[in-house]
Order: C-alpha cells, then structure tokens, then sequence
C-alpha cells in the first residue's frame, strides 16, 4: 500500500481535533441541561458521531431517539460493537431518509445479543444504502484510544493476514525497530459522542459499573460528549471514590439525568435489557427487510416520532416487566459474585 497518498479524515483530523480540544472551557462548570438542548447544540448535519456502549449494554436509547426526533442529514457513525441504538437510527434513515439521513459507518459489530446480525443493518447494507468500513473490535477501540490520546494512528498487528485489510484505510508499513510488517490505524476523532452512564455528577465526572466498553476513550477523543445518566450525584458523593471515576469532568459537555435511558438495553445494577421488546423490534425490522414497513413504521410513530422525551417511552412498558428484568439482573449479580 501506498503510504504517501493523501490520507482522508472521515472525521475531524489530529490537527482539528487538536484545536477544538485546546480551545474548550475545561473549567467546573454546571453541565446540566436537558436532552433536547444538548442534541440540539452538539449534534449537526454532517456530524461524525461516536455510539457508546456494547451491543445491549449501556446503548445511550434516548438520546438516538431525540436524535430520530430532531431529524439530521448525512451523518457518519463510529462505534465499536453496536445494538439497539444503531438500529432505532439506522431503522429512522430506512422509513424517513428525507427527515434522518446517514452516510456512512465506521465500526466492527451491529447486532443483537441473543438475536443475530440485525436486520436493519442488513437491509441498509445489502441496497446499498451506506458507506461501510469494517473493523474489528479491537482496532475499533484502538482507533478512540488513539484519538484520546491525541495521536494521528496506533500500531498494532491485529489484522495482518485477515480481510479486514481489505474493507478499511489501515496501513501496512516495516517497523522501523523490527523490519517486520505493522498496520497502523488512524485515529477516530468524532464531533460528538452519546454516553450512557450509572452516575454523573454535574461537572461530568462519571462512573461507569460493569463492561466500560470503550467508553472513556470515546469520550475523550470526541469533540464534545453528551452523557446521559441513571444518576446526577453530589460532586462529594462522586469524589468519594476517585479511582471509580471512568471519564473526567473536562471530557464531558452535557449532563442529562434520565433514569432507564439505555431501556430496552441493559444498565448494571439497575435493570437487564429487554429480550422480549428487542425480539418483537427485530421481528418488525426483518418484515422491512422483505419488502412490509408497516409495522416498523407503526413502531416508530408509537414509540418514538409521537413521544417528547424518554419518560413517555417508558410509560410504554408495564411496571411488572421492568421489576422482573430488574430481579433479574439481581439476580445475575449475585451468581457472578
């Protein structure tokens, strides 16, 4: 591979990156504000946008659908292995591409746990409706550890000898201590990140319990970063336990309390995810793959288009449900010790 041709950022590159970071008010500000503003100020057409979480863990649910509501064009989304999320934003562009639109994505796993390959990404990828640069897990989370720690690329061995050369703009080049071949992988540096933490207090400092998923260096890499929570707790509640801390005040732009805003995907140590509703979705969603967007369509308007904010998506869902999925995951707590 050619190593002089003219590199082409998806995102922001090192040098832009750079700038916005350095120019950032760093300060211990009160970050608190509601969803809609934040998506309003953070996200715009064109964004380059980074999805936390993993597949049903921790995907930021309400923030996608306020994100649906508002309505965006040609955006491009990175992020490492996605579920739920990806798919509410991917089902938006299939039914509405005139009101929400996205061009391309970066990441190295959409599906769902339990459930397979999702249908939305399948019937988006198979009428050539996106761009498409696939990555494994790991060169995915190499590509925001790169971009915290403001660096154009990082080196790793990890795709040498698998297709994955093939279908991404890593680069091959002889280390210069070995002589040996090394990929290098650029950096991702997103406009804006969507988060979904346990606890925040309203600086920005977060907590993150169980899998972090990536999620740290996301935040950091990104230009701005949208955290949504279970919790805002006192800054003397979060400073209790510093080492607890997985993403540091400076690296977050919005604070926004909204308990169950991963629902239907998991939080731990408040609720499991779903497995019925995430069936019930990808069943409708498979229907569009074959040609029926009724059903999805009538999902959308119910659950999402016709709703103001993440409350109203919960009151879809029977208290029993919820307390059951809560027990659950209890319950898997205790089992793990």
């Amino acid at each position: 591979m050619d190593t002089n041709e003219e590199f082409v950022w998806t995102g922001l590159s090192p040098e832009q990156a750079r700038q916005v970071i350095a120019a950032k008010d760093k300060s211990k500000r009160d970050k608190r504000c509601d969803l809609k503003t934040a998506i309003d100020t953070f996200v715009h057409d064109n964004s380059t946008v980074a999805i936390g979480g993993f597949v049903d863990i921790r995907q930021p649910i309400a923030t996608c659908h306020e994100m649906i509501r508002q309505g965006f064009r040609d955006l491009t989304l990175c992020f490492q292995s996605g579920g739920m999320a990806v798919s509410y934003l991917g089902g938006a562009m299939a039914l509405y591409p005139e009101h929400f639109h996205i061009k391309r994505m970066e990441l190295a796993y959409w599906a769902h746990e339990s459930f397979g390959l999702s249908p939305i990404f399948r019937y988006l990828a198979e009428n050539g409706l996106l761009e498409l640069e696939d990555w494994s897990n790991y060169n995915m989370s190499a590509r925001f550890k790169a971009g915290s720690m403001g660096l154009s690329f990082i080196p790793c061995q990890g795709p040498l000898g698998s297709d994955i050369l093939k279908t991404c703009r890593a680069k091959v080049v002889d280390c210069p201590f070995t002589g040996k071949p090394v990929v290098l992988l650029p950096a991702c540096y997103p406009d804006a990140a969507l988060l979904h933490v346990q606890k925040a207090d309203k600086y920005g400092n977060c907590i993150i319990n169980g899998t972090k998923a990536t999620c740290a260096e996301i935040a950091m890499a990104s230009s701005h970063t949208i955290v949504t929570c279970e919790h805002i707790v006192s800054h003397e509640e979060m400073t209790r336990e510093p080492k607890a801390i997985a993403i540091p005040f400076f690296a977050v732009d919005a604070v926004v309390q909204i308990p169950y805003g991963a629902y239907p995907t998991s939080c731990r140590r408040h609720y499991h995810f779903n497995r019925e509703h995430i069936a019930s979705f990808n069943a409708l969603a498979h229907k569009l793959h074959k040609g029926d967007e009724t059903g999805l369509r009538h999902y959308y308007e119910n659950f999402i288009l016709n709703l103001e904010e993440g409350a109203d998506f919960m009151d879809q869902f029977p208290v029993r449900k919820i307390l059951e999925e809560h027990h659950t995951e209890l319950k898997n707590l205790e089992e793990r010790g």
